[in-house]
């Protein structure tokens, strides 16, 4: 991997690839456990025009011993002034998982307050924030809260099962789950941005329909990609992920200069 691909620390919570022709910015937001590294090779995959930026949350990757947050609400309201810098370019927003229900929150907050230029919201791995969320794992015992970590596939399998290594990762994971599973929808106006769904057709916690009832959250355009495979579908076709994020945000981009030509 080239160095000038990866996401350079710029602050606590950003990790950017700074681009000087950059027309629009893609916020990205891993799944629970994960940081901002995941988005490392994503600006290989993307147009010049489009500016990476990994989200780094408190308890993830380098910042494991920063106090992980337990709740949304506390969380948004902090990214809301993390993010105000990057505001001067329009943006979208990815977030897998867990970390789709943050983007859209961010999003929504974003768009009430007219603080952005939201140009797409894409969903990936998780159902639409209106319908119930899976059975909650936060709270199992510490057996079966690793079985369901292995399960989900999220987890390495050395990982899972090296004891002392969970036993250091387990608080943390636990907080990142409480996090997801303690979120609560308050119904509020629809983005006007297009959101665009993602998912994996053999996916049993997200299932198509789930994905579907994303379209009841935009007034703008609505659509779904379904890719082969289960929940963690974007690690075996990233490049179908990213190139078709790319292509939405260079077409909405051109369609923006056509009208400023007329």
């Amino acid at each position: 991997m080239a160095v000038d691909e990866i996401l350079a620390f710029e602050s606590p919570y950003i990790r950017r690839n700074r681009r000087a022709g950059a027309r629009c910015r893609l916020l990205c937001f891993p799944h629970i456990g994960a940081g901002a590294s995941d988005f490392n090779h994503w600006s290989a995959l993307l147009p010049p025009e489009v500016e990476v930026v990994g989200m780094q949350l408190p308890g993830r990757q380098d910042r494991i011993k920063d106090k992980p947050f337990t709740e949304i609400g506390p969380l948004v309201r902090t990214l809301t002034h993390v993010v105000r810098p990057l505001l001067d370019l329009p943006i979208a927003l990815f977030g897998h998982s867990g970390g789709a229900l943050l983007a859209f929150e961010l999003a929504c907050t974003l768009a009430q307050r007219q603080e952005a230029d939201i140009i797409g919201v894409f969903p990936s791995g998780q159902g639409a924030p209106h319908l119930p969320l899976p059975a909650p794992i936060h709270n199992l015992p510490a057996v079966a809260f690793r079985q369901e970590l292995a399960r989900l596939g999220g987890i390495a399998g050395q990982v899972a099962s090296d004891a002392r290594l969970m036993a250091y990762l387990e608080p943390t994971l636990r907080a990142d789950f409480r996090l997801w599973e303690s979120y609560r929808y308050r119904p509020r106006p629809p983005l006007d941005a297009a959101v665009i769904a993602c998912g994996g057709a053999d996916d049993d916690r997200t299932p198509v329909a789930a994905l579907k009832a994303w379209n009841q959250h935009t007034t703008g355009s609505f659509a779904l990609q379904v890719f082969p495979g289960g929940h963690f579908f974007h690690n075996d076709h990233v490049a179908e992920l990213v190139g078709m994020i790319g292509e939405h945000l260079l077409s909405t981009d051109r369609i923006r200069q056509e009208e400023l030509r007329r």
